[in-house]
């Protein structure tokens, strides 16, 4: 029997583009070593060393390969630095906007509709307007944030998606997101869209809650109406400081005194329990960003001892919202998003302001957001 003959090694991306790659970036990364297929099929690995600091050539760099329809993407392993050609070019669609009008006007009903059942005798749906306005003031200012900062990035995005649920949700919405339709340049670009959301919607929250404190009733907490029920508000260390600083006093009291929330004040305590569950550092989410430009691959360690820690709280207060977090996290938090440049480091503003963000989560986090009376 004659012996077997190998098939020759076909690579799947053409030699002619691999050289055409090489030969428009000589003058920004020296090439030591090519690798076709590689990291997955269709890819090109150089590995090398940048001629300029891969921040500033960057956007160049992604127009070339572009023109050979790759997208660049730079990583670091064992000390050496990679140039990685994907055989895409991002070209997002156009965004149909007539949802987002649809859904944010559904949105204003369905808040309204909750700030007129809110501690009201009779039913008018406009007497919801303090909530309403407030609570889509705040969810507003945290998705723009995200919407300009990536914009500003040149990161294509959609317009905001706000979520309306009367009747099930006490806040009448599920809140709202954005869709970025490519990855970001690199952390610091990572960073700002993650970050921008969750601050500009505290900035937003924090004169709502103080002022809707300010005109708040501070009066004994029960009794409990005949077939309905009482909902009490959890205290973060922010908003527990902010009752001290008002009031003068910690409520509630240990002999049943507490701030009634008006509906301006319950749309700001809102705006903070939404602040503390985006910058949760897990996943997709807002604080998983801000994990992730910190800490680089390392945060995904703080995948199990945040699942942990929420189902604790879960056995010692009894909150069964956190099991509905923790099996949402655990399906979408283990993957971080990552950026297109993934060694270019945060600079030391963003370093102090991305810390500041963990602090601020910290702040607002509220362990038991809500207790119910009945």
């Amino acid at each position: 029997m004659p012996p077997m003959q190998e098939t020759p090694y076909q690579p799947v991306v053409p030699l002619d583009k691999v050289e055409a790659l090489r030969n428009v970036i000589t003058d920004l990364f020296t090439v030591y070593d090519t690798s076709l297929d590689q990291p997955h099929p269709g890819y090109v690995r150089f590995r090398g060393h940048f001629l300029q600091d891969p921040a500033e050539c960057f956007d160049e760099l992604r127009l070339r390969f572009e023109a050979q329809g790759f997208t660049p993407m730079i990583r670091e392993g064992n000390g050496r630095i990679a140039l990685i050609g994907i055989p895409h070019v991002f070209e997002p669609t156009r965004t149909r906007w007539i949802l987002n009008l649809l859904l944010f006007i559904a949105t204003i009903f369905s808040t309204l509709l909750t700030g007129a059942s809110y501690g009201a005798e009779t039913f008018n749906i406009w007497q919801g307007w303090p909530f309403s306005l407030s609570i889509l003031l705040i969810l507003g200012a945290h998705e723009l944030g995200h919407y300009f900062a990536a914009r500003y990035h040149k990161v294509p995005v959609t317009l905001p998606y706000f979520i309306p649920l009367p009747f099930i949700s006490l806040f009448g919405t599920l809140g709202a997101f954005i869709q970025l339709k490519a990855p970001v340049k690199n952390r610091r670009a990572l960073f700002d869209v993650g970050a921008a959301g969750p601050l500009a919607g505290l900035i937003v929250a924090l004169p709502i809650l103080i002022y809707g404190l300010a005109t708040s009733e501070v009066g004994p907490i029960g009794p409990v109406p005949p077939g309905g029920m009482i909902t009490l508000e959890g205290n973060s260390l922010l908003y527990a400081v902010s009752k001290i600083a008002i009031f003068g006093q910690m409520l509630p009291t240990p002999n049943g005194i507490d701030v009634h929330l008006n509906q301006v004040a319950w749309a700001g305590w809102v705006g903070l329990l939404v602040t503390g569950l985006n910058l949760i550092p897990l996943g997709q989410l807002d604080g998983g960003h801000v994990a992730y430009v910190l800490f680089g691959r390392r945060a995904r360690q703080l995948f199990w001892p945040v699942l942990i820690g929420l189902g604790a709280l879960v056995i010692f207060t009894g909150t069964t919202m956190w099991g509905l977090w923790i099996v949402l996290l655990y399906f979408l938090g283990r993957n971080h998003a990552e950026p297109l440049d993934d060694v270019t480091p945060l600079d030391p503003k963003r370093r102090a302001l991305a810390i500041m963000t963990l602090i601020i989560f910290i702040l607002v986090f509220t362990p038991i957001p809500l207790q119910i009376i009945s």
